[in-house]
């Protein structure tokens, strides 16, 4: 049975029509600070929290709840003969609905130029504890932290006159969700505070869910979509402006696509399949960009992931209609092209902002977690090698920079050829290095004769130079640093291929 309800909320959604609801159903309402000025206002009927501690709030608001008159009501063991004395003695009221939610830090931090002192005001301590010692007692106690449950609680009530302890044990966990995501938020600002790497003892992280998938790589597999808590950002800030819901296949192609298309400050394209580029291109402007990046492989375009670095204009919505898209992402969309492309009933119309590429990169594993920085070091050119007697001509160094930015994105083991603004042709993925040659030459066709070839890590032997000589590529762009590198530099000099090794490498597993 409940007779005595704690009320502290933050977020006041919903809390007045849930007070009046309670104060119906016969439930004496103690509140605190802001929140009993809101229902009070209401007209309902509420009592402070200092008629239970006899004590007021002090200290702007810092010490209201911490006090034995409200934690040994929700602590107390009610069949607990014990407990029941100390109440008696002390004059302690049981409290049998805690409904809490905390002081808002992380919209706090996410605001621009919060200065540490609004941060440190915004860590909520009275709050965490009531939740806790309400979770912690929940055979006796519920504790309702999300203002979503109003509705379910108020109905509960009215149908049972009493939480059932399996909705106790659930808002219990629910509590204790919400009180250790807020504690990684605030522990997480404070690492950035003190300027500890991005590599602690211990990695804290907590995601609050965006949606159900349908399922996840395979209908078999159940999947959702988690963002960061706080501001949302990259993937997590995305606003899908048409279309039938995302699959987690879209979702991992849409961030490999994203992240690509970022590499150049020119207008770009890029088309995704299985996370590697069927084509991507640079062009004086979106349009063109788009349609040399469809032209790289328009049969492997189809039913691609598009992403483009500019905003979709009416041409390039005409073009990107003209073949099924799952996916077009892009800063934004022009009325005109936006209105054409929500003709077509699914393709998803995704908008958001340029990707923040100072993130760790977090890979689950049995037992364990990967965490690794993004690959996002900044090349210097000067520190590039020409090995070759040949070097570069300036179209060739134009080709290979367009390839190298984008062979980091290609999985690993990588090839591109290229030409100074598009995709030739892609090998990705394959087992030994020459094999994903042979896919990318093959796939250039006539068009690798005169072209470049990125390679995301060393040559281990020479075959592949060997490949590229015999398919007509003219300058070889690629790390170095395999005990057979003369091999390769052999063969380049002795077909008059310009060979440049950057330093760098850039697997993509």
């Amino acid at each position: 049975m409940i007779n005595n309800a704690l009320i502290s909320v933050s977020d006041k959604t919903g809390v007045v029509d849930f007070a009046k609801a309670l104060v119906k159903l016969g439930i004496t309402i103690y509140s605190t600070g802001g929140t009993l000025e809101v229902i009070r206002n209401a007209g309902i009927m509420v009592h402070g929290v200092e008629e239970l501690t006899h004590f007021p709030e002090m200290m702007n608001g810092r010490v209201k709840t911490l006090h034995p008159m409200v934690h040994g009501g929700i602590l107390a063991v009610r069949d607990n003969m014990e407990h029941k004395k100390a109440m008696k003695d002390h004059g302690i009221e049981a409290i049998d609905l805690v409904v809490v939610n905390l002081y808002p830090f992380r919209e706090t931090i996410a605001k621009e130029h919060v200065t540490l002192e609004e941060a440190i005001e915004n860590i909520d301590i009275g709050g965490p504890t009531m939740v806790r010692s309400a979770a912690k007692n929940h055979a006796y106690v519920g504790i309702v932290v999300n203002p979503n449950r109003y509705d379910e609680i108020i109905h509960i009530l009215q149908e049972h006159g009493e939480i059932p302890a399996s909705v106790r044990l659930r808002l219990a966990k629910e509590a204790f969700s919400h009180t250790a995501a807020y504690d990684v938020a605030i522990a997480n600002y404070m690492a950035k505070q003190v300027g500890e790497q991005p590599l602690p003892q211990e990695f804290l992280g907590a995601y609050e869910k965006v949606s159900d998938l349908r399922y996840g790589e395979n209908p078999h597999q159940k999947a959702a979509f988690y963002r960061d808590f706080g501001k949302p950002s990259g993937m997590g800030g995305m606003h899908q402006l048409h279309g039938k819901e995302l699959s987690y296949n879209n979702i991992v192609d849409m961030e490999a696509a994203w992240n690509m298309v970022w590499e150049f400050s020119e207008p770009a394209a890029c088309i995704i399949k299985h996370t590697n580029p069927c084509g991507a291109a640079i062009g004086a402007d979106v349009h063109e960009a788009y349609v040399r990046s469809y032209e790289a492989d328009s049969t492997s375009a189809f039913g691609g992931i598009v992403a483009v670095n500019r905003p979709v204009d009416i041409d390039t919505a005409k073009e990107m209609s003209k073949i099924f898209l799952e996916v077009i992402m892009a800063p934004s969309f022009d009325e005109p092209a936006l209105s054409l492309l929500e003709k077509k009933k699914n393709i998803r119309l995704i908008v958001l902002d340029k990707p923040d590429t100072h993130q760790m990169v977090l890979k689950k594993v049995s037992g364990g977690l990967l965490v690794q920085e993004e690959d996002n070091i900044v090349e210097d050119e000067s520190t590039y090698e020409v090995v070759t007697k040949v070097e570069p001509t300036k179209e060739q160094w134009e080709a290979l920079r367009f390839a190298w930015k984008l062979v980091k994105h290609v999985k690993s083991n990588a090839i591109v050829v290229a030409s100074s603004h598009q995709t030739l042709g892609v090998g990705a993925g394959q087992m030994n290095r020459v094999g994903s040659a042979h896919i990318a030459l093959t796939q250039a066709g006539e068009a690798a004769k005169g072209a470049v070839l990125a390679s995301d890590a060393f040559f281990p032997f020479g075959d592949t130079v060997e490949t590229a000589a015999a398919h007509g590529i003219r300058a070889i762009i690629q790390p170095g640093g395999s005990i057979r590198d003369e091999e390769s530099i052999k063969a380049a000099d002795e077909a008059g291929i310009a060979m440049v090794f950057t330093h760098i490498r850039h697997f993509k597993h």
